[in-house]
């Protein structure tokens, strides 16, 4: 067994993302405070063709040199777009046909390995704050909550984390519709 070089990767070029027929995942990042997070959640959706991120409230925006840092150059591949009431882009994401999911324990919410994917469907997937999660307001607009399942004692992952986990989970059901 060996290490593959990166000219062995075979990845795309910017242009070529671009182009790409893309995974049917929308972000939703509302009121993220770390850089870091927000980085590493573009170069997650890099790494599965995410249709688009949408940067809302505090969440800070591209060019920036810390979210840079872990994003890696996947702000220039990955669609994104600032609005800054997240209520705005749910409502709008729903009058487009996209279902949308909140990623927070709620009462009634989903977990995630009991989630069903539907062919040819779009969806959107909302994560909040890292102290305070989703805001409720957003909560009460979702088509529901998806809840990623926990054993240990604290029952809270890192944002960045979850989105991983989250399009890695819908990335597998969706190459299986």
């Amino acid at each position: 067994m060996r290490k593959l070089e990166n000219k062995e990767l075979d990845r795309l070029t910017v242009t070529d993302f671009k182009e790409a027929k893309k995974t049917p995942i929308i972000i939703v990042l509302d009121d993220i405070r770390s850089l870091h997070n927000i980085g590493s959640v573009f170069r997650t959706s890099d790494a599965f063709l995410v249709e688009k991120i949408y940067l809302c409230g505090i969440t800070a925006v591209p060019p920036n040199k810390e979210i840079h840092k872990t994003a890696l150059g996947a702000t220039e591949t990955v669609a994104w777009e600032y609005e800054k009431d997240v209520l705005s882009v749910i409502e709008k994401l729903k009058k487009e046909k996209i279902s949308v999911f909140a990623i927070e324990q709620v009462e009634n919410a989903i977990f995630l390995n009991d989630f069903k994917i539907e062919k040819d469907k779009k969806y959107a997937l909302v994560f909040g704050n890292e102290v305070f999660g989703v805001n409720q307001k957003a909560i009460e607009l979702c088509d529901g909550s998806i809840e990623i399942p926990q054993l240990g004692t604290k029952h809270s992952l890192n944002i960045s984390v979850s989105t991983g986990i989250v399009i890695w989970d819908l990335f597998q059901k969706l190459k299986k519709c």
